[in-house]
């Protein structure tokens, strides 16, 4: 294809050196004259591995040049790559004048050119920027024939600095935003040799993902920093036991816990998170990281104790109140809460949960439930038709298999909260479904 790079910057020159050495035919574009006549002359305007090597063979082999011309890239161009900045404001928000500014630059040129033209931002932007700024910018740039010039994606980028020609080529995987299918394609073809999976999705979920990878890079180093501190304290290198840690790609490096849903709760978890800060506390560390675990799940409860609120219902079917499917384990589940304060509220609920009898419950696991809902004997049953026939609001607690049928039991006029994710229940009820964060 013939490329337009725009932003000369870190991600723009290695994207425009790769995309080169891979066959395009490149144009990079930077207001700055040292930076394009630094590229013209076979030499990189950053320091990175690889870069000088790439830009010198791709500019002798006529495959890379360099303007600061929008209206001629977009000339030569059958697609434009947007790698502008979008540094912090001292404010914490995102500066997306520089994305701004070259998309007008770059409408004004498609409507000059009068021919089809694909816009990518790889900028990192947040969600809701492709729609609120990008979009409307090209648009009013381009002008009337603007549904019929105009083609836009997103493709955010992976790459780190010291090993970007590595990651470009080895990315763990290619994301494209686009609500066009033969636009997404038509971006994903650019990566079509690179290994990993290629993955189109919606405009705002390729936007999203950036910021889900980066801060779970910074909870990792947090994390690991924190956990060090701890083991430091207590004479015990952190370094063995994070390498252990990480050895453990079944849970602790893994999606496992990575599922957006309802807070944390068992016999353990909460327990030893607790323990652990406590510890931090006696030892006089800093752990905010560690520290904050306990409030945020509890602020998953008042989320969800909010959003039952809003549905102006008083009467309830609760489904799964043990903190996981399978399990008669009520000890800290987050489940037995959300209905302790819900009837605390004044709500009316009916419970289901098949693994959880009375008659059955011992010791410490009894104790507790009957301490948090002293009167829950008569709001439990065994009976899910009879449950769901109380309810004007269904709330789904855990994953049990039989909830992947509600769809075809409830009625009419009751709608669902679902807090874990049911597979099918979204499809099944349309706009009478709705998740606690999806």
């Amino acid at each position: 294809m013939k490329i337009a790079v725009f932003g000369l910057g870190y991600v723009g020159i290695v994207s425009a050196a790769c995309l080169a050495r891979d066959g395009h035919q490149v144009i990079g574009v930077d207001p700055q004259d040292t930076k394009v006549d630094l590229v013209n002359g076979g030499k990189p305007p950053i320091i990175e591995k690889n870069v000088g090597e790439l830009i010198a063979e791709a500019v002798d082999s006529g495959a890379l040049r360099a303007t600061t011309s929008p209206a001629e890239a977009v000339a030569f161009a059958d697609l434009s790559l947007v790698c502008v900045g979008t540094p912090s404001r001292k404010n914490g928000s995102l500066e997306t004048g520089a994305v701004a500014k070259v998309c007008e630059e770059i409408g004004a040129a498609i409507a000059a050119k009068g021919a089809p033209h694909t816009v990518v931002i790889r900028s990192t932007i947040l969600p809701g920027t492709m729609r609120g700024l990008v979009i409307p910018t090209l648009e009013k740039a381009v002008g009337a024939r603007a549904r019929e010039l105009l083609r836009v994606a997103n493709n955010p980028e992976f790459l780190r600095e010291s090993t970007a020609v590595y990651d470009y080529d080895n990315p763990p995987k290619t994301v494209v935003g686009s609500e066009d299918p033969e636009v997404a394609q038509a971006v994903l073809d650019l990566y079509a040799d690179l290994p990993g999976p290629k993955i189109a999705t919606r405009l705002e979920v390729g936007e999203m993902v950036k910021y889900a990878d980066n801060s779970w890079h910074a909870v990792k180093v947090a994390f690991a920093n924190e956990i060090g501190n701890i083991a430091k304290a207590v004479g015990v290198d952190s370094w063995d036991v994070m390498d252990i840690f990480a050895q453990d790609t079944k849970l602790n490096i893994s999606p496992y816990y990575l599922k957006p849903g309802f807070a944390f709760g068992g016999s353990c978890l909460p327990k030893d998170v607790r323990a652990l800060t406590f510890k931090g506390r006696d030892l006089d560390l800093d752990l905010p990281l560690l520290n904050s675990l306990i409030a945020t799940n509890t602020g998953q409860v008042d989320r969800a104790v909010e959003m039952i609120g809003d549905y102006g219902v008083r009467n309830i079917a609760f489904l799964g109140i043990s903190f996981k499917a399978g399990t008669d384990d009520l000890r800290e589940s987050p489940q037995v809460t959300l209905v302790e304060r819900l009837i605390g509220k004044g709500f009316n609920l009916r419970i289901y949960d098949r693994n959880v009898h009375l008659s059955r419950l011992l010791g410490a696991n009894r104790a507790y439930i009957e301490s948090a809902i002293p009167h829950i004997a008569e709001i439990l049953s065994d009976d899910l038709d009879a449950v769901l026939g109380h309810g004007d609001l269904v709330i789904v607690g855990n994953p049990a298999p039989e909830f992947k049928f509600l769809g075809g039991k409830v009625r009419s006029d009751q709608k669902v909260l679902d807090l874990v994710r049911v597979p099918g229940l979204s499809a099944d009820l349309g706009d009478r479904y709705s998740g606690i964060n999806w």
